[in-house]
């Protein structure tokens, strides 16, 4: 099914920007490290430069996590039934259902983190080495697809010292060769941020640091947090804490389904009393949040009222994950002007036509934008000749085959009108003339404006410096 939303459904500003990293395969980039671009590299050489092959690799892993998410819960104690429920619920998790056939470093950073767990699970039930390092290996490709995978190491560690039979491995060479592993292969990234001045890591650990304290982010992230995750959903994890004890699911163990998140998961709440949590962020640790619910569900079943919440959980994920891919595949005009959930993806080719004629009449010979998700959006259209060029945040395109335009003649910017400071283009360019408005959207329906403004006799060297 995800398969045929994705080869129907326009790609986002994200994945659109991701798809552009891809056509320079390298070891990192400005905002995330590299294993969303080289996923995209792979299923564009599978199934060509479409939708479907941007998203390829991703939707098949999202169907891995999903197995994996069923073995774990069995390797921790829970029956088969428990387990197959995991396996659904991790699916039916309105971020994983609704999220789950994009192309975004969510998806690599999901199957790494789980099948990291998995490898360590295996390597302390058998002693065995090898098990360690494959789940090191995991780890290192978790921390080259999202930093989150760094919290990793804390979560390992809290596990294995939590318990003395498991600070006995400590001891042992298992999970120090599985660290070593790790920092082996994500020290890939490293050596491309120290030649490239530390780009990402800027950028990411810049968000680190707070400014204050602004707590009203930490019920906002609760919140949020659970209706992502379903809203019927949440309430069963509760239920996992007394699953240890609780006679139904007497033989399971969370600790490493818990002791494996709890950094991670401190870390966002801390973030949460100073800045705000993107609602994505925390999409790494869902499949152990799956297995903790329905541990929960099986422990709260056998009441009467749990019990029909329990059945109701898939369906409505399931229900409204299904609507919202019908919004993102069919245009409709009934949805309100100020929320249509498939605006972002729609109009786009009718768009870029309107764009191209009004730079034709106007006689521009490139078009210019001011922010990264539209620069990839134009460049994804076949239908647009012109050179597409970002103007401000040049670092973004460190390495990527960017669009090199004649400058000595006249630009046509488009972009969104809070973006848009005429200021700015005056200290760029001799001629700066507002022309109006372009809108994309549905036909009678929710549209999104953007700002034409025609430039001419740049003042300084834009390919370089680029305009901000």
């Amino acid at each position: 099914m995800r398969l045929v939303v994705g080869a129907h459904v326009h790609l986002t500003e994200d994945e659109a920007y991701y798809r552009l990293w891809s056509f320079a395969p390298a070891l990192g980039y400005y905002d995330h490290p590299p294993m969303v671009a080289w996923w995209i590299w792979l299923g564009r050489q599978i199934l060509g430069d479409t939708a479907v092959g941007v998203r390829l690799i991703p939707i098949l892993a999202n169907a891995l996590t999903t197995t994996l998410v069923f073995d774990l819960a069995r390797m921790v104690g829970a029956n088969r039934q428990t387990a197959i429920r995991a396996g659904i619920w991790f699916n039916a998790m309105l971020l994983v259902g609704a999220g789950g056939l994009l192309a975004v470093p969510d998806a690599p950073a999901s199957l790494f983190w789980t099948t990291c767990l998995w490898c360590a699970l295996k390597a302390e039930k058998r002693n065995s080495t090898l098990w360690w390092l494959a789940a090191g290996c995991a780890a290192g490709l978790a921390c080259l697809s999202k930093y989150s995978g760094l919290f990793l190491a804390p979560g390992m560690l809290l596990w294995l010292a939590s318990a003395p039979e498991r600070r006995a491995r400590l001891r042992s060479p298992g999970p120090w060769i599985a660290a070593a592993a790790a920092l082996l292969i994500f020290g890939l990234n490293l050596v491309w941020n120290a030649q490239h001045d530390w780009l990402t890591f800027a950028k990411q650990f810049g968000r680190v640091a707070g400014d204050g304290l602004a707590i009203q982010h930490l019920p906002e992230f609760l919140v949020g947090q659970a209706l992502l995750l379903n809203p019927l959903m949440a309430p069963f994890l509760y239920g996992a804490w007394g699953a240890q004890n609780g006679s139904p699911a007497r033989a399971i163990n969370l600790s490493s389904i818990i002791a494996t998140s709890a950094p991670f998961v401190a870390y966002l709440l801390i973030h949460s009393l100073h800045a705000r949590v993107e609602a994505h962020w925390p999409a790494p640790i869902y499949p152990a949040i799956a297995i903790c619910a329905a541990v929960g569900a099986e422990q709260l079943g056998g009441k009467k009222g749990w019990r029909a919440l329990r059945a109701w959980v898939p369906v409505f994920g399931f229900v409204l994950c299904g609507l919202f891919a019908i919004a993102l595949i069919l245009p409709a005009r009934w949805w309100p002007r100020t929320f249509d959930p498939g605006l972002p993806v729609q109009g786009w080719p009718a768009f870029v036509s309107e764009l191209n004629q009004a730079r034709s009449a106007t006689g521009a010979r490139w078009i210019g934008t001011l922010s990264y998700g539209l620069t990839a959006e134009l460049s994804d259209e076949p239908r647009e000749p012109a050179p597409v060029f970002q103007l401000n945040e040049r670092a973004r395109y460190n390495g990527l085959a960017s669009a090199q335009p004649d400058f000595s003649r006249p630009g046509l910017i488009a972009e969104l009108p809070r973006r848009v400071d005429l200021a700015i283009l005056r200290r760029c360019f001799v001629t700066v003339q507002p022309l109006g408005f372009l809108a994309r959207g549905v036909r009678g329906g929710a549209s999104v404006r953007y700002w034409l403004v025609l430039v001419e006799g740049p003042r300084r060297p834009i390919a370089r410096l680029g305009c901000s």
